[in-house]
């Protein structure tokens, strides 16, 4: 079900566990895997959050986008979501637990 995008534009809006193949500022391309989709209730705009697990386990990569894989200009807002989603994601661990 995963896709790579290597063009750089996905066909639609993106689905959890999707893959988008990013390519950073050093030239290299890394793989990031959906891993939430969040709505913000103030705008009603939806932002994905993907993450790129490293070699080591203990290294993962974070970035966050809309909804067409465009990553978020407002560093800011992009923190205050993938905050939010680190929250919610260490929430459903604990309840899951027992």
């Amino acid at each position: 079900m995963s896709s790579n995008n290597g063009d750089g534009s996905p066909r639609g809006p993106l689905e959890l566990k999707e893959v988008l193949q990013i390519e950073t500022d050093e030239g290299q391309t890394l793989a990031f895997e959906v891993v939430g989709v969040l709505e913000d209730p103030d705008d009603s705009a939806s932002y994905a959050v993907l993450m790129h697990e490293g070699e080591d386990d203990e290294e993962q990569e974070f970035i966050v986008t809309d909804m067409q894989g465009n990553l978020l200009e407002d560093d800011e807002l992009a923190q205050d979501i993938l905050d939010e989603f680190l929250v919610f994601a260490e929430e459903a661990g604990d309840s899951g637990e027992g």
